[in-house]
């Protein structure tokens, strides 16, 4: 990495927690490679902490974005002052950016990460019947670009009655006919069953759903990048399924990043 020094331009990265975020280390090498006098830092930010620590930041004139993890993605929508309509259609964000006149911006790229990282893997999703369990943050944004991709169906579980709801209201009135939701993941027929929930960050941490429950030609695919090998994937592993890790759509966010960053 560059040296940091007082005209460097900073990033920061919102989460709770943040111990496992990947994205600083793949985010600023290439920004030293590029001779980009800037840093992206993590920052551990608490939910009841949130409005407070991004206003702070926001008025921090060399601060020119902030991306957001694990919990924050659906309560930082709100603190931006214009979302782009994907970012809208889920209800949530994972980048701010600061415009000339000082307001700020939300974009959400989990989605396309995922998607393209999914495709780049040999499991392109059209036409198949995908499962998402996790409604928040990451889930909507994965959900949304699904279905764009073109899903054949796109079933929505989540153990939150009201946001699970809420979502699948919105995706219903932009794509009838494609979206069911329930609180227990339908996975019999799946073709794909995706994991977007924190599950798997702790050791310990019970499986999102029941692997057994899918058909042997099913993908488990995880969004958790730390550990790489979750114990979801470990058990589809086990029993034969094909496994996707979640590194891939972070990878495949870095260029969107620096496009939407001007850098």
């Amino acid at each position: 990495m560059a040296e940091i020094g007082g005209a460097t331009r900073v990033y920061a990265l919102l989460g709770d927690p943040i111990a496992q975020v990947r994205a600083p280390g793949l985010l600023n090498p290439v920004l030293a490679r590029r001779g980009v006098d800037a840093v992206l830092v993590p920052v551990h930010v608490a939910p009841a902490d949130l409005t407070q620590v991004v206003r702070g930041l926001q008025r921090a004139a060399n601060l020119d974005g902030m991306l957001v993890t694990v919990p924050h993605k659906a309560a930082v929508l709100a603190l931006a002052d214009r979302a782009s309509d994907r970012a809208r259609l889920a209800g949530s964000a994972n980048a701010l950016r600061r415009e000339p006149d000082g307001t700020w911006t939300a974009d959400t790229f989990d989605g396309d990460g995922f998607v393209r990282g999914l495709a780049g893997a040999g499991h392109p999703p059209r036409g198949r019947r995908v499962c998402v369990v996790g409604a928040g943050g990451a889930g909507s944004a994965i959900a949304v670009a699904l279905l764009d991709a073109g899903v054949a169906e796109l079933r929505l579980a989540d153990t939150d009655p009201g946001r699970l709801e809420t979502l699948r209201r919105r995706l219903r009135v932009a794509y009838p006919g494609r979206v069911v939701a329930a609180a227990r993941p339908r996975l019999g027929d799946a073709d794909l069953a995706v994991n977007a929930t924190p599950l798997g960050l702790r050791a310990g941490d019970p499986l999102p759903f029941a692997v057994a429950d899918l058909p042997g030609d099913a993908v488990v695919a995880d969004i958790i990048m730390t550990p790489a090998e979750t114990a979801l994937l470990a058990e589809a592993r086990r029993r034969g399924l094909r496994a996707h890790p979640g590194e891939p759509m972070l990878a495949h966010q870095i260029e969107s990043y620096l496009e939407f960053f001007g850098l």
